[in-house]
């Protein structure tokens, strides 16, 4: 397993080079964090005048990563860019146990293998972010395979029952009557125990992860060491700007997606969801963004701000030239009406002479669920042969072929019959 180091005396000098006022750092590190713990803490830390340690894990629980990953991945860049030490720490060893934070059932392991590969491509995912000579990789595997079965009985003896129950997840699935494995009591244990061995002055994480961060700190305490400074990040919005961006839910963009998707998938978004994303996404100061904004609030269109904040990812995960395509692509396809080349075919059986427009929609692969054709009819993002339609409760007779569109991107042409 690879592992990158900065020798302490680079790290000092990069610090020296990079070095910000107390105020600016407060600035850009508060910049989208949900909660900052304890309050005042993050000052007291930037005040101790050399490089923090700043961790954040990641369960290499499936092979690609989305965008809605990197806020946490971009923050720690912004730490980098202060001059501090990033830890990105892949939880080969939490990864076996699986992560139960927010679920409402067991979250099932993953085998050995599975984690291997996927750790492989997160590596591989996140320097088109992180500097990878200033980062540090760790795997969590490391010091909990030298912990043993006697050290992990210690550590379990550090945390009651009860304490762990005022988990919001764990507390409504006991009030519920749905079973907690044990091994899930030993998760948060296992992430704080992480701080201990990493030392780490901050640790970050999504919204639902405040327990298990607060976790560390108190383990910290127990272990003589100063505790972490404890920072929540928001869980980003998906394309429909309501659930969080997810591969099930189909409203995520795809580091590893081609040029030309991701940028008409960001491209798709609300205008409010936009600054959103600016914020939490892009790389521009805080100066920059407020700029943006009052040009939009002065008569530009949001869609050229729009079209900066699609480049700007375009080129991060491919490159600039690819993103200057995927717009001319974007502008030639979507704003002067063209559709693209070539439309996938479906043919889809009626039992009853007709087929509702959301099983169509579903059958033609352009929306996972019919719940979530019904949300994009209601938003207003399906056309029928160019027109938007409004009712869901429309049936497309059959002996007809006609061209669907979800959203900006998404085509299919199905024959019902």
């Amino acid at each position: 397993m690879l592992k990158w180091r900065v020798p302490a005396i680079r790290r000092l000098l990069n610090l020296k080079d990079r070095m910000h006022s107390t105020e600016q750092q407060l600035a850009e590190l508060s910049r989208g964090a949900e909660e900052i713990l304890p309050d005042g803490g993050l000052k007291a830390k930037l005040g101790k005048n050399r490089p923090l340690v700043i961790k954040a894990g990641f369960d290499p629980t499936a092979p690609d990563l989305h965008i809605g990953h990197t806020v946490l991945i971009n923050k720690m860049r912004q730490f980098q860019e202060f001059g501090h030490e990033v830890v990105f720490l892949i939880g080969d060893f939490t990864g076996m146990i699986g992560d139960p934070s927010g679920k409402n059932a067991t979250r099932p392991p993953l085998s050995a293998e599975e984690i291997e590969a996927n750790a492989a491509t997160y590596e591989a995912q996140v320097f088109k972010i992180l500097d990878k000579d200033r980062t540090r990789v760790e795997f969590n595997s490391r010091w909990m395979s030298e912990l043993g079965s006697a050290g992990m009985i210690r550590l379990a003896a550090r945390h009651t029952v009860a304490r762990m129950l005022e988990r919001d997840d764990f507390s409504k699935r006991y009030a519920g009557g749905q079973p907690i494995s044990i091994h899930e009591f030993l998760y948060p244990l296992v992430q704080g125990y992480d701080s201990v061995a990493l030392e780490a002055d901050v640790e970050l994480g999504g919204t639902d992860q405040k327990f298990n961060l607060l976790v560390g700190r108190q383990l910290q305490q127990d272990y003589g060491q100063d505790p972490q400074l404890v920072m929540t990040m928001p869980l980003l919005e998906g394309l429909d700007g309501v659930q969080k961006m997810s591969k099930s839910l189909d409203n995520y963009v795809g580091i590893t997606d081609a040029p030309e998707d991701m940028f008409g998938k960001l491209m798709s978004i609300s205008d409010e969801l936009m600054w959103r994303y600016f914020e939490l996404l892009s790389f521009r100061g805080l100066d920059e963004i407020a700029g943006l904004k009052r040009s939009v609030d002065e008569g530009m269109n949001p869609r050229d701000a729009k079209f900066e904040l699609a480049r700007e990812m375009v080129a991060r995960f491919h490159d600039t030239a690819a993103a200057e395509r995927a717009q001319q692509a974007f502008v030639g396809q979507f704003q002067k009406g063209g559709m693209p080349d070539e439309i996938p075919e479906f043919t889809l059986d009626a039992k009853d002479g007709a087929l509702g427009v959301a099983y169509v929609l579903k059958g033609a692969g352009l929306v996972s669920s019919t719940s979530e054709a019904f949300r994009m009819i209601k938003q207003g993002a399906v056309r029928i042969d160019g027109e938007r339609i409004e009712d869901r409760g429309l049936e497309i007779k059959a002996g007809s072929t006609h061209v669907f569109q979800v959203g900006r991107r998404r085509y299919a042409r199905a024959t019902v019959e």
